[in-house]
């Protein structure tokens, strides 16, 4: 049953066609940096899909939701007995805690009426800065809008958030060393081809975040990183900490192997790691926390199980003694390679080829309960439509930092959607003469 102001939101996200993102304001946002002025410049050109124009609204009682889920998530995942279950099938490099937490967990959501469904699980959630900028650039376009265009948290400390939370990280790195404190001096943000990945503003600007507060910052590929007499450098910049955005999650590949050597002998701080991977995002662990005789088993609390279970759509590894069910239920699952990321190699099971369905037999599968997405209705070209969405939850050691929406079309979040990409989460308004949900249509027309 919904409540009043969930029902609002809902009604808010299928007839409010209010188109919230101000494009000078963004460019503003993007470009306090001379050096990002060229590339805020250019980004509707270079990434025309990576803001949406429009936000998606939540009630508070769904925002309350995805907080108690998280916060059982977080009790769970943090049990000695988990460490236990999840530990042993993970890589070498993951045994050993070398303090970090792991910054930026990231926790993909689909809204339904009967609340939140946790749809994924990411060690290395990216947007968050974008997000932060994005929020910057919203502006009021109706009376409604005047009352609701507000976000869940204060938007002027976000960023010193962001830093703090890298200091923190360096805190328990240097504790877990025996090493004395001392100051974050210096930071590399490394991907593989960094200048070529799709979320590339997004490593400017944490560049610029952490010069703005004194912090030495290089953007690079990983394969660069270089150990000269026991310590890791960044061209010339001896670093303290890596900021990883690899999706090698174990650092396994060749060309890694310098990260992986400054991770493992605790040269630098890594953040996030192969050990948060190993304990909080292998997709198996989706398996686990929907089951109830794994959650007794590894001693959660009763009411955490609860909340689990009614958060946590019903999972299973395809193997071949369920194979031939699987299939007859197809239609109702969602497929998704155990060791994937980014939507990669994914499928609704209703889109299922006979050789397709050989590919996952062979492969390392994990069928998921079909949880349909939320829709945001929205101006495209001129023309009213409605996208999909979900909501990410980026999260730092159990404790929400920000919310945000990605609209698309399509099975999977893809950033190449008209109309899609990246939207800011407001609160739906608790405004008593808006009661009942209906009565808002007028006030939300299509903004000119």
């Amino acid at each position: 049953m919904q409540s009043t102001h969930t029902a609002l939101a809902e009604a808010l996200n299928h007839h409010c066609y209010c188109q919230t993102l101000d494009a000078d304001l963004l460019r503003q946002a993007m470009g306090r940096d001379a050096r990002l002025r060229d590339m805020a410049g250019t980004l509707g050109h270079t990434h025309p899909h990576l803001f949406s124009s429009t936000a998606v609204f939540v009630s508070r009682a769904t925002v309350q939701a995805v907080q108690s889920a998280l916060a059982a998530l977080e009790r769970t995942l943090s049990l000695p007995a988990w460490a236990a279950h999840a530990l042993p099938a993970a890589s070498a490099i993951a045994q050993v805690d070398h303090g970090p937490v792991g910054v930026f967990m990231g926790y993909d959501f689909h809204l339904t009426p009967s609340g939140p469904q946790l749809i994924e699980i990411n060690t290395n959630a990216g947007g968050a800065m974008l997000n932060a900028v994005l929020l910057q650039a919203q502006a009021a376009c109706c009376d409604l809008m005047d009352a609701t265009v507000q976000p869940l948290r204060d938007i002027s400390t976000l960023e010193d958030d962001f830093v703090a939370m890298f200091q923190a990280e360096w805190a328990l790195f240097l504790q877990a060393q025996g090493q004395a404190p001392r100051p974050l001096r210096s930071m590399a943000i490394v991907d593989e081809a960094p200048d070529s990945q799709y979320l590339a503003p997004e490593f400017a600007l944490f560049a610029q975040l952490f010069e703005r507060h004194g912090i030495n910052a290089v953007v690079l590929d990983a394969a660069d990183l270089q150990l000269r007499e026991g310590q890791l450098f960044g061209g010339a910049l001896a670093l303290d900490m890596v900021y990883n955005r690899l999706t090698d999650f174990d650092l396994s590949a060749p060309q890694h192997t310098t990260l992986a050597q400054a991770y493992t002998q605790g040269v630098a701080a890594v953040t996030p790691h192969p050990r948060a991977h190993a304990l909080r995002a292998n997709k198996q662990h989706l398996v686990t926390l929907g089951q109830t005789a794994a959650l007794q088993a590894l001693g959660v609390d009763a009411s955490d199980q609860r909340t689990l279970l009614a958060t946590v759509p019903a999972c299973e590894r395809v193997n071949p003694e369920n194979a031939p069910a699987l299939w007859e239920r197809r239609k109702q699952l969602f497929f998704k390679p155990l060791d994937g990321f980014g939507a990669r190699a994914v499928y609704r099971g209703d889109k299922l080829t006979k050789k397709v369905w050989e590919q996952i037999q062979a492969g390392d599968y994990i069928a998921q309960a079909l949880v349909a997405p939320p829709l945001r209705a929205m101006q495209v070209g001129g023309a009213s439509t409605e996208l999909k969405f979900d909501l990410r939850a980026y999260t730092y050691a159990g404790r929400v930092q920000l919310l945000a929406a990605r609209a698309y079309s399509g099975q999977t979040t893809n950033f190449r959607t008209e109309g899609g990409g990246f939207a800011p989460v407001l609160l739906a308004p608790e405004l008593r003469f808006l009661a009942p949900a209906d009565t808002l249509t007028p006030s939300c027309k299509p903004c000119a």
